[in-house]
């Protein structure tokens, strides 16, 4: 972690994020939260998606580019952070990721097994639909992704995240949506203690 706490890919500048799984899993949802959050916290953002051609069966995705600066192409070439909610989503995006980059993998839907992680990325894989569905809906797995991916890297403050989950969602839906982001954050801390533990072994052992 940089001195900021953030995750040191959260430094960079422009910071490319891709958001992927099946059509229903709110993607595109959840890219629009992530790129409100980011101008809550002043940045510069373009945000932009694609589905498959069914409607709930097709491929999604969303695209969110975070900069202090004007973005000057607006399109994600090969992300710095990758999240993937679904098998083929893994198939379809896990080599096209910049060297480096953070994955997080919802382990309720994809295996990934021996080999199936090119090298040089970091990849946290944490069971994001399965908690959603424990707090009482399947349907918030995309904000539960938002909270952990958040904790695990500090892209945006986490009062501008929770704010723009406030704005996007229905207020009888709200109390929900505010446990799956709280969850959301439990898992994503849990992940970064664990890789900072990692870290200081890892230093221990050169030392």
């Amino acid at each position: 972690m940089t001195k900021t706490g953030r995750h040191p890919i959260a430094e960079k500048d422009p910071l490319e994020i891709r958001l992927s799984g099946s059509g229903g899993q709110g993607l595109v949802l959840a890219g629009v939260i992530l790129a409100e959050a980011a101008l809550l916290d002043g940045k510069n953002v373009v945000q932009t998606q694609s589905y498959g051609p069914e409607a709930r069966l097709g491929a999604s995705r969303s695209e969110v580019i975070i900069s202090r600066q004007a973005i000057a192409y607006p399109q994600v070439t090969k992300p710095d952070v990758l999240l993937c909610m679904s098998q083929d989503a893994f198939r379809k995006f896990i080599d096209k990721t910049r060297e480096g980059a953070v994955v997080l993998l919802d382990a309720t839907n994809i295996e990934f097994g021996k080999g199936g992680i090119p090298k040089g990325l970091e990849v946290h894989a944490l069971p994001l639909t399965a908690t959603a569905a424990a707090i009482g809906s399947k349907v918030v797995a995309n904000v539960v992704a938002l909270g952990a991916m958040n904790a695990l890297l500090g892209l945006v403050s986490p009062e501008s995240l929770r704010k723009a989950v406030i704005g996007r969602v229905p207020a009888r839906f709200r109390e929900l949506n505010e446990r799956a982001l709280e969850e959301g954050v439990k898992l994503g801390s849990t992940a970064r203690t664990a890789r900072e533990h990692r870290e200081e072994r890892d230093r221990a052992e050169v030392a």
